[in-house]
């Protein structure tokens, strides 16, 4: 079953704990936390002190998505946070396979992230099956409430195409605009973790469990 990982930057931030009780008993779901430093990307977000927090309160598994420069000093300083995935992104470091490895020793689960202009083919086949996911963002990275931009669909496709080939086990997560207008055609072309914010929150309380699900 597809993962749907609600993105908490678009959830209320003065009753986060309010925000994740009412996900409690969904199936198949992570917390997305989008992890922004104001230099790799110009806006800023969770701290460490609130995404130690977060893992505590939450029933869920929580993926930490790290828009910085310096994903090697947050891989040290959060390994002992509770984080389940930890993803970063290419553009960010020059030595993505060492730094994944590294991680490995102390995450159950390493991503990395690829921004709309940057292709498929920057990823190496030795990296792809050293990682557990992919993250396909679908919209410049920063700021939530963006549109999608349909370039994701033909990446999604060719990632599909070279885990085949490379017998990898790696997910296929996308980021960006997505709502159940496009949910359904994401999975189709590969996506196997569908992260939302504004559809899902923008619901209210009450509807959190129905728009999961209609993603699905």
């Amino acid at each position: 079953m597809t993962i749907i990982s609600p993105s908490l930057l678009a959830c209320d931030f003065l009753n986060i704990e309010s925000e994740l009780n009412s996900f409690a008993g969904i199936e198949n779901l992570w917390f997305h936390l989008d992890i922004m430093d104001g230099h790799f990307v110009p806006n800023l977000t969770f701290g460490h002190p609130i995404i130690e927090l977060i893992t505590k309160k939450s029933s869920h598994k929580c993926d930490a998505h790290f828009m910085v420069t310096n994903p090697e000093f947050h891989g040290e300083t959060l390994k002992a946070a509770g984080i389940h995935n930890f993803t970063f992104h290419i553009e960010a470091i020059d030595e993505p396979l060492e730094l994944a490895r590294n991680l490995k020793n102390h995450y159950p689960s390493v991503g990395i992230s690829i921004k709309p202009v940057t292709a498929v083919n920057t990823l190496s086949d030795e990296l792809l099956k050293n990682i557990d996911l992919v993250l396909v963002m679908s919209v410049e990275p920063g700021f939530g409430g963006q549109s999608f931009m349909p370039s994701a669909y033909d990446k999604i496709r060719e990632l599909k195409q070279r885990r085949n080939d490379l017998k990898a086990h790696f997910q296929i997560q996308v980021d960006g605009g997505v709502s159940d207008k496009n949910a359904h055609e994401l999975i189709n072309a590969g996506a196997d973790n569908l992260v939302a914010g504004s559809y899902i929150f923008k619901q209210g309380k009450m509807n959190y469990k129905s728009a999961v699900e209609s993603l699905r």
